[in-house]
């Protein structure tokens, strides 16, 4: 199967922002009374989906909306420090060359995503961005509906358990990455349709070679 259309997610698949996310997710801990975390025990969630994670660190789920609100405008204000993984930009540039769709779905704004990508942005059709935690595939079905082509043609690539849940819930293949934040041991094992161990492996899957 060769993909006509990219649905992105941003944190973890295109860009590195780990030490925001933790950072911010620290600050939110304080602000809300979850449990902090370390490096270590940071590192240790990678095997984990999100709703093991939650319950893990004690948050209220009632309170999801309002963290979910809080780590966005914190992330936000790094923006300027956040940094694509080396190739994401000229990956984007090639699938938009071949004439490849292509969309982001994030938690992130969109004002961050764009100033992250740079120049890089103008290969982007749709942003939908302020995705709830488990709301991805909403979004999701709106890109399908933005590219105008049949689901079975359209690939979204994430680097979290709940991309993949998103993408099966949407009726796209789900593509897992190996650089993110989960463990890529943990993620072949949810069996995603396609897994990427470098993003050198992601244009092919498009015909972009």
């Amino acid at each position: 199967m060769t993909y006509e259309f990219a649905i992105f997610d941003f944190d973890g698949t295109l860009a590195d922002t780990a030490a925001s996310f933790m950072t911010a997710c620290n600050a939110a801990a304080r602000r809300y009374g979850f449990r902090e975390l370390s490096v270590e025990e940071f590192q240790s969630l990678r095997t984990m989906g999100s709703r093991e994670i939650i319950a893990h660190l004690g948050v209220p789920v009632w309170k999801l909306p309002q963290i979910a609100t809080f780590m966005r405008r914190a992330m936000a204000t790094e923006a300027a420090s956040v940094r694509l993984f080396p190739g994401a930009a000229e990956l984007l540039w090639k699938l938009k060359a071949a004439g490849i769709g292509i969309a982001i779905v994030s938690s992130n704004a969109e004002q961050g995503i764009r100033a992250a990508l740079g120049e890089a942005a103008a290969t982007v059709d749709l942003f939908e961005c302020g995705a709830a935690l488990f709301g991805k595939a909403q979004h999701f079905k709106r890109a399908i509906r933005h590219s105008g082509l049949d689901a079975a043609r359209i690939l979204a690539i994430g680097d979290e358990a709940r991309d993949i849940d998103a993408a099966r819930k949407a009726g796209v293949a789900a593509g897992a990455v190996a650089w993110g934040y989960a463990d890529p041991v943990f993620l072949q094992g949810l069996g995603p349709d396609r897994f990427f161990a470098n993003l050198e492996e992601i244009a092919p899957a498009f015909g972009a070679i």
